[in-house]
């Protein structure tokens, strides 16, 4: 029978036999427990890293993130031979780009998509060439433009007519020739947040499919551009295949249309592949996607007696998502009591939206478990929560935890290796956390956590009180 707080519980959260278990399909493959109970990611302790980095703290194994970006690039590959052609595979920087993960990546044979300036000049920083990168985004200025057109970008993914323009007249003044991709929207609604949905009509990428042949008709007018083929992306978090099959069907349509006038080279199906958030989530395994996405572009370019083309994909969070663990110390813990009669666990931790925004923007699940030691008690139903002044300041929705988790305790949530950090923000004026890399027993700081001092260094007052103080 259930208890009043497991009648909280959505049906999709089970009563775990074991709360301190570490389900794989969520953690690093490195993630175990030491023998004294506490977490470790590629051999070395939560406590150790909070202790040496504080908390929170986003940790993220770097061997979890090469070995599914090899993945990636070795099952598209493979995929991509058996009918034919060639795949290239981009790492979605968005979903979280840094200097070091950047390279990663590379040293992988990734490719970089990019949306804005500041992640193009992140991966030049790098070191990454300039021709391996793709460059997206809806409202793409004009000066970002010519520092694409500048650095030699390999392809900027076209989004408007008014962007179109903007290209022609900068590579007429430069004298310069750009490849690019033309972003069309399928119209197939992919079954994910409405937020993460990118190819229903009534929304700011691409070109509807019945505008999309103009817009290749005027590129093809502009000795400055150079039309390599097409981009589609239906959403992010997607189990399955159905919808990129669908997809790839009305854009292999339009393909062979175009090719009336002239070469379509590429197609590129974008990425949206989904994670495991919570033990329930059953994602696609990595060759499942390549081997059934490729075979049903395969079939259907054979329908219409068309060449397969060159294919581009672009993972992100299932290249990074798993390899994120965050780390957070408990401060407080209180029972409340609900007019149902249920009583309902919060646990207060040291960070929050400002840290992981996607609970509150997304309504996203999230898993914890207890990462300092082995938990004694029974499986208690509770709600992690920050410190932000917002009753929304949800890390984890729901949850079973140790009845006995107090503060001081650490606690870790899985799978929060993308778009935690890029969401992130000073809220409050909490500073944003350290990004610190793990591997075979070594760590390192990657990205720099903030102090009060640089929150307050934007906030020319503080600089004018120092002066008249």
């Amino acid at each position: 029978m259930l208890s009043p707080a497991d009648s909280l519980a959505p049906e999709w959260l089970v009563v775990p036999d074991d709360v301190n278990d570490l389900p794989a399909a969520v953690w690093p493959a490195s993630a175990v427990r030491g023998d004294d109970g506490a977490l470790q990611i590629a051999g070395i302790a939560a406590t150790a890293l909070a202790e040496t980095y504080g908390t929170p703290l986003l940790v993220i194994d770097e061997y979890e993130v090469r070995s599914r970006a090899r993945a990636f690039r070795s099952a598209f590959d493979t995929a991509a031979a058996d009918h034919g052609t060639t795949a290239q595979v981009y790492y979605a920087g968005k979903a979280l780009l840094t200097t070091t993960i950047a390279r990663w990546v590379v040293d992988e044979g990734l490719r970089i998509d990019v949306c804005t300036g500041g992640e193009l000049e992140v991966a030049l920083a790098a070191g990454v060439s300039p021709a391996s990168l793709g460059f997206h985004g809806n409202n793409k200025s004009v000066v970002e433009l010519e520092r694409a057109v500048e650095v030699g970008i390999g392809t900027i993914i076209v989004d408007s007519a008014i962007e179109i323009e903007r290209l022609a007249a900068i590579t007429a003044r430069t004298g310069t020739v750009q490849r690019v991709l033309v972003r069309v929207i399928s119209g197939v609604h992919a079954e994910t947040h409405d937020f993460l949905a990118t190819a229903h009509e009534d929304q700011k990428f691409g070109f509807p499919l019945p505008d999309a042949e103009q817009a290749v008709a005027r590129i093809r007018e502009i000795p400055g551009l150079d039309f390599a083929g097409l981009h589609c992306h239906i959403g992010s978090q997607i189990f399955g295949v159905a919808g990129f099959r669908e997809s790839a069907s009305r854009v292999l349509e339009l393909h062979a249309a175009l090719l009336d006038g002239g070469a379509v080279p590429q197609l590129n199906l974008g990425g949206g592949f989904g994670i495991a958030y919570t033990s329930v989530d059953d994602p696609t395994p990595i060759e499942t996607l390549a081997g059934e996405i490729v075979a049903a572009v395969a079939e259907g370019c054979d329908a219409r007696g068309i060449a397969v083309p060159a294919l581009s994909f672009e993972p992100g969070r299932a290249i990074v998502g798993t390899a994120g663990v965050t780390i957070y110390e408990v401060g407080t813990t209180k029972d409340v009591a609900l007019d149902t009669g249920a009583t309902r666990r919060y646990i207060s931790v040291d960070g929050g939206m400002s840290d992981n925004a996607r609970t509150a923007l997304y309504e996203a699940q999230f898993s914890a478990r207890l990462a300092s030691r082995l938990g004694t008690g029974s499986p208690q139903l509770s709600r992690v929560v920050g410190k932000h002044c917002e009753s929304g300041d949800i890390v984890v929705d729901h949850e079973y935890l140790p009845a006995d988790v107090s503060p001081g305790d650490l606690l870790a949530v899985p799978s929060t290796g993308a778009y935690c950090a890029p969401l992130a923000s000073n809220y409050n004026h909490v500073p944003r956390p350290p990004i610190v890399a793990v591997r075979d027993g070594r760590s390192a700081i990657i990205v720099r956590g903030e102090t009060i001092a640089d929150v307050l260094s934007r906030d020319v007052g503080v600089e004018a009180s120092e002066r008249h103080g």
